[in-house]
């Protein structure tokens, strides 16, 4: 993927506090470029190069086409509780659609619909048609694949009206957008009941496509491997982590593997055991040793004693053995 455009709805039903009724977000290779919330009220950018290069009339006009989104998605909301049979109380309705611009030149698109955190409703460009996920989204579907227009709307905007977007705006942020930031690499390894868990952590990166693997020699083991999402991070850039469980007598074997458009080749990253875990482990031994080698003084003292008093007469009193009060405290 070269570049991507994103656009994400989110409605809810009970706002609240941190909690908008209606929000929009835009993402640009997956970073955060322009925003609506209900409770502002209006459109707003989220980058340097956004708020620059768009004139006031962009953000007017943006913030008027957001307004009549927020009206239309927050009566779908309701219209779904009903037809579900549902009681009044917290639904969400997100919408997630855009296209990706490929490195062949051609273009991918999609249209996403979600209730309640629940698949509901998906277009493809290409498929020709909307796809229902359950019995109670085949209402909707039905009426767009028939009504000719809505089918038609989305082929068009996906397959050619995203890609103007995408050009526009990879424009106005073409330096920040084009630029290249290697990631910081950082491996690290901990024993849990017996399995070592081995992650590789990567930070600061830019574009955010990167692929990161674990290898055990000389193999890429992706089966066993557990992925993080790619993140954004407040400066733009991206971090994304990936784990793998091995046995301890073979953390030798492990290595991380780090490829990324702003490095010149991939990196390869083992861990490195800190010398203060064996130091712990070291301590630990001593200790447990010192112990017993204080219990076993503390036996032989103790039997010692034990055949005097036999021999002198002497008899302990009941209750009063001090000696088995004083182990287990300091052994506890």
């Amino acid at each position: 993927v070269l570049h991507s455009l994103r656009y994400l709805y989110v409605t809810v039903s009970e706002p609240g506090p941190g909690l908008p009724e209606f929000m929009i977000m835009g993402y640009l290779d997956g970073i955060p470029f322009q925003r609506y919330n209900s409770e502002w009220g209006r459109d707003e950018p989220l980058t340097p190069w956004m708020a620059a290069r768009a004139e006031q009339e962009y953000w007017d006009s943006e913030t008027e086409i957001s307004k009549r989104i927020q009206h239309v998605n927050v009566g779908d909301l309701e219209r779904l509780r009903v037809r579900y049979n549902q009681s009044k109380g917290l639904h969400t309705l997100q919408k997630n659609y855009g296209c990706d611009l490929l490195s062949d030149g051609s273009v991918r698109g999609s249209n996403q619909y979600g209730y309640d955190g629940r698949d509901f409703i998906s277009f493809e460009l290409g498929s020709g048609s909307f796809m229902a996920a359950d019995s109670g989204a085949q209402v909707t579907t039905r009426r767009w694949n028939t009504d000719g227009l809505s089918v038609e709307y989305w082929t068009n905007y996906l397959g050619h009206s995203c890609l103007e977007e995408i050009q526009k705006y990879i424009k106005y942020g073409q330096e920040a957008l084009e630029r290249k930031e290697p990631p910081a690499v950082h491996v690290s390894g901990k024993e849990e009941h017996g399995t070592l868990i081995l992650s590789c952590h990567a930070y600061g990166f830019y574009p955010r496509a990167i692929a990161v693997n674990w290898m055990k020699g000389d193999e890429i083991r992706d089966q066993e491997t557990h992925w993080g999402g790619i993140v954004p991070n407040s400066d733009g850039t991206f971090h994304t982590w990936a784990r793998i469980e091995a046995r301890p007598e073979e953390w030798e074997q492990y290595r991380c593997r780090v490829e990324h458009p702003g490095m010149p080749e991939p990196r390869i990253v083992a861990w490195e055991p800190q010398s203060g875990g064996n130091l712990t482990r070291v301590v630990a031994v001593s200790i447990i040793s010192a112990i017993k080698v204080i219990l076993l003084i503390g036996f032989g003292i103790w039997k010692l004693q034990s055949g005097r008093r036999q021999k002198d007469g002497y008899k302990v009193a009941a209750g009063k053995d001090v000696r088995a009060n004083g182990s287990t405290a300091g052994t506890e």
